[in-house]
């Protein structure tokens, strides 16, 4: 282990954050306080091309929503900066030529038509060890023309002359000792025609000046690995190279692939933290924010899709997850995302979190719903009566709803077959007996509510139901007394007498 512990996450404003990125995001956050080091966030935007409005603003809401704070950003400032790859253009070519000069690169002018030309003619055309021979760059035009082509400013980029029939290794973190024959990868675009590097110079450069200590990227990343350790070694950087860790890979419910971005709308669930509206299309994703998730059940959620601590335990605040987490304990084999699960988890959270913590949280669901919410005081006391009952926010609009606005709808199948004219004139008794009160204390007004019953000859399970359809709509709710108890009498009776009159219609 480095002095210094210090991880990044680059991603590329393209689009929306998906979950597997966000959950490099927390490996990379979680690791780095458990050592007490540093988690910068680092911005990849080379690729201008594919560059998204409003991305990058994404990405820092995601994270702001899940509370992990970078400590070197774009935002935050910091000693390694500019955080942003187009900041720090003029840097990159300086070392592409580096390697030029070395013997390690090349210069390929070569145009995409001209490249587009041979794999129509060469099946699985690559630009590698064996085509490049044959092809308009540096190692096949003499000296001074290639010193002429540049200087008339012809359209080229830089690719690393990657050697024949080597093998090249590296001991990853999570996955153990990995080897690659180098005849295997093709020679990679360093610098583009436009100037800007593409990934893997800019992740090498950025990772060596930023002082990076550690790397969590998913596995996919693992075939460009051999191109990455060279440019370490090519750059005599080899002791200053971060040790690597490629995470398993989030699959589909089904085990069948990687999960992706538009997985969500073919089974129905969110892949995006939060909502994301496609620039281009102007289709609208459901993110989990919308969805009705705590960060707190999303965070625990995403913990645990590759990861556990080696116990039985699964509900972890982000403290302990800080706390316990360990690159020893991350599975190698791709974890399925299980929607259900991460409901419960969000359910879990529910039930532990204080009415306080989710007034802001409710507050914002039933206003969505032009729900008016009364003082803090009332809304807190329906929190904890119905907290138990929601898997997700959006479920205390269910059932809450009715605490601040009467029903107008009512199962009165399931109260009228059994209706009668004694029913009727016991709940007009009962709402006559409780109008003058000025407070209804849950127990003593169901010990009136059964004396009552038994004097007219009923049993109190034949009209305990009824008073729940009529106080909130439907076979749902709280203690139906606490219920009571909340509305008041003057409401309790308002609704009694309004379902009344519709059940012996």
């Amino acid at each position: 282990m480095k002095d210094k512990v210090r991880v990044r996450f680059a991603p590329s404003p393209t689009g929306g954050l998906h979950i597997g990125g966000v959950r490099t995001i927390l490996f990379n956050y979680l690791f780095a306080k458990h050592h007490h080091g540093e988690f910068i966030l680092r911005i990849e935007d080379t690729d201008q091309t594919r560059f998204v409005e409003g991305a990058e603003e994404y990405i820092y809401n995601c994270l702001n929503w899940c509370g992990i704070k970078p400590d070197e950003s774009s935002r935050d400032g910091g000693a390694y900066g500019p955080y942003r790859q187009s900041e720090r253009k003029a840097t990159y070519r300086q070392y592409a030529e580096q390697l030029v000069k070395a013997g390690h690169a090349y210069y390929a002018f070569d145009t995409a038509e001209e490249l587009e030309s041979k794999r129509q003619v060469i099946e699985n055309f690559r630009y590698d060890h064996s085509s490049r021979k044959h092809l308009r760059n540096s190692l096949t035009i003499p000296h001074e023309a290639v010193e002429s082509l540049i200087k008339e400013g012809a359209p080229h980029v830089i690719r690393i002359k990657m050697p024949e029939d080597q093998h090249i290794s590296f001991t990853d973190m999570i996955r153990g000792d990995i080897s690659f024959n180098s005849s295997e990868v093709d020679d990679k675009v360093l610098l583009k025609a436009d100037g800007m590097p593409t990934y893997h110079l800019a992740v090498v450069v950025d990772d060596y000046l930023m002082k990076i200590s550690h790397v969590f990227r998913g596995e996919e990343w693992l075939p460009s690995s051999p191109v990455h350790l060279l440019l370490w070694k090519y750059f005599g950087w080899e002791q200053e190279m971060p040790q690597w860790a490629h995470l398993p890979l989030i699959l589909k419910p089904d085990g069948n692939g990687k999960l992706s971005k538009r997985d969500g709308e073919r089974f129905g669930f969110p892949v995006y933290p939060i909502n994301w509206v496609d620039a281009k299309t102007g289709k609208r994703a459901e993110g989990f924010v919308e969805t009705g998730f705590l960060p707190e059940g999303f965070i625990n959620m995403l913990a645990m899709l590759g990861w556990n601590d080696g116990t039985d335990q699964e509900l972890f605040s982000m403290d302990e997850l800080i706390e316990k987490f360990s690159l020893e304990r991350i599975h190698k084999a791709g974890a399925k995302f299980d929607y259900e699960k991460a409901k419960w988890y969000n359910g879990e959270w529910i039930k532990r979190s204080s009415a306080q913590h989710l007034l802001p949280y409710v507050k914002q669901v039933l206003n969505h719903k032009n729900i008016n919410t009364p003082h803090d005081d009332y809304l807190l006391k329906v929190i904890e009566m119905v907290k138990e009952r929601c898997v997700l926010l959006t479920d205390f609009y269910d059932q809450a709803s009715f605490f601040f606005t009467a029903p107008d709808k009512w199962d009165t199948n399931a109260v009228k077959p059994k209706w009668s004219a004694e029913k009727e004139a016991f709940f007009l008794a009962f709402a006559d007996a409780i109008k003058d009160k000025n407070q209804l204390e849950s127990t003593a007004t169901e010990s009136l509510f059964k004396e009552l019953a038994a004097e007219k000859g009923l049993k109190v399970g034949e009209v305990m139901l009824p008073l729940r359809i009529m106080l909130v709509g439907g076979k749902f709710g709280p203690q139906v007394f606490d219920i009571v108890s909340q509305l008041g009498a003057n409401e309790v009776v308002y609704r009694i007498n309004n379902a009344v009159e519709v059940f012996k219609d």
